[in-house]
């Protein structure tokens, strides 16, 4: 059984209960959708059931009173937020990679304290990316020590979740020229969030600006990125497989509207039918459809079986790390076509009514096509070439 850590927080103890829970949010996100992403709506109310049923602690180890589910339970829980609702089902994953990064990192000591906010319902979100930069990772974001405290100063952008967090991870260059990650209090002084997204898809994930104005760390919440590079992980493969199942669960939602917009939809006069599901062409299009999907989630599956294997061991090696990397890639491929072809098709095949705003079916379309715009996967499908024919093992980062 679940218990209580305050009034309102549950602490998930197993696989079982997160997906429970996963159903909760999902049933709870869906009802409101539409509304919220037509009209720019942030998901305050669903984001807080998701605290309140434990579902940001269910990576947390063991040791320090997470759940520690499986890679496979994790990747299905993002599905079945992600078919209801992609903006709220992509909110979360930053603080899950988080958290592992600063499992990788930290001591015993930032982690307890870390770990015990987020399983008292505290959240995390990043500091995204920085505009006008030559790449995602340069940082003009700098940390400083100023009369003996440190100090940040910086613009970041791309900031997903940003309006709902207690904490702020914060990535600037440390004085000694290393980049650091920084864990700062949300509401701290000098700290400023805007809701500016206004991308046309992925539209409530408040994935905005975050200014930090000479803003005061607390030594403790420090963190060397450079321990990320001191030894294989997949920490990237891990942080993947959560964008993989946020796409796979775009083109899940994607394919139940296109079978109910199929039943309501006319049939062509030519086809000589009395109903649009009896178009011969219609159901080869369906079919094509749900052999995509259902490869996309095998690879998903797979995949995350594979990390499952992997989190077994006390360390692995360049190509177990390599080989996890590879086979979420595989996933990312399919579930990239599944979500972006099926939520193509469900229009089409939809017909002229499935085009009006009062249907919404283009949000599925729009998420799926933001979305995969994080990671594209032409770069995979180099990797793959790379990997399989000049034995190339794949950069690491979070995003491969």
């Amino acid at each position: 059984m679940s218990h209580l850590i305050s009034e309102n927080i549950h602490v998930i103890e197993n696989d079982l209960e997160a997906i429970h829970a996963a159903y909760h949010v999902a049933d709870f996100a869906l009802e409101g959708r539409n509304e919220r992403d037509q009209n720019r709506l942030l998901p305050f109310a669903e984001i807080d059931l998701f605290s309140q049923k434990g579902l940001g602690g269910i990576r947390i180890p063991k040791k320090f009173g997470g759940a520690y589910v499986s890679n496979k339970t994790l990747a299905q829980v993002f599905r079945i937020i992600n078919k209801a609702d992609s903006s709220v089902g992509q909110i979360p994953q930053n603080q899950i990679a988080l958290l592992y990064m600063i499992d990788l990192m930290g001591t015993d000591e930032q982690k307890t304290f870390i770990f015990n906010e987020i399983l008292q319902g505290k959240r995390l979100a990043n500091g995204g990316p920085e505009r006008n930069t030559k790449d995602t990772k340069t940082l003009n974001t700098t940390l400083r020590i100023e009369n003996g405290r440190y100090v940040v100063d910086g613009e970041k952008f791309y900031s997903t979740g940003s309006s709902f967090a207690d904490w702020l991870a914060i990535k600037a260059v440390h004085p000694e020229g290393h980049v650091v990650l920084t864990i700062i209090d949300r509401h701290a002084t000098g700290v400023e969030v805007t809701d500016n997204w206004n991308g046309f898809g992925q539209r409530t994930t408040s994935s905005g600006t975050v200014k930090l104005n000479h803003v005061a760390v607390d030594p403790l919440l420090i963190f060397d990125e450079r321990k990320l590079s001191a030894g294989p992980t997949y920490r990237g493969a891990f942080s993947q497989l959560m964008q993989v199942a946020i796409d796979v669960g775009i083109a899940e939602a994607a394919f139940a509207d296109t079978l109910s917009a199929v039943q309501k939809a006319r049939p062509i006069v030519d086809a000589q039918v009395e109903k649009a599901s009896f178009e011969p062409y219609t159901l080869q299009e369906v079919g094509k459809s749900a052999v995509l999907l259902d490869a996309a989630i095998l690879l998903l599956d797979e995949a995350a079986d594979y990390l499952d294997e992997l989190d077994q061991l006390v360390q692995v090696s360049e190509q177990q790390a390599a080989l996890a990397s590879i086979r979420v890639a595989e996933a990312k491929i399919y579930a990239n076509d599944a979500a972006l072809q099926i939520s193509e098709k469900l229009l089409e095949l939809g017909g002229s009514r499935a085009s009006l705003s009062a249907h919404n079916l283009d949000q599925h379309w729009r998420n799926a096509r933001v979305h995969t715009l994080h990671d594209p996967v032409r770069w995979k499908l180099h990797t793959l070439g790379d990997y399989y024919l000049n034995h190339k093992l794949p950069a690491r980062h979070a995003w491969i």
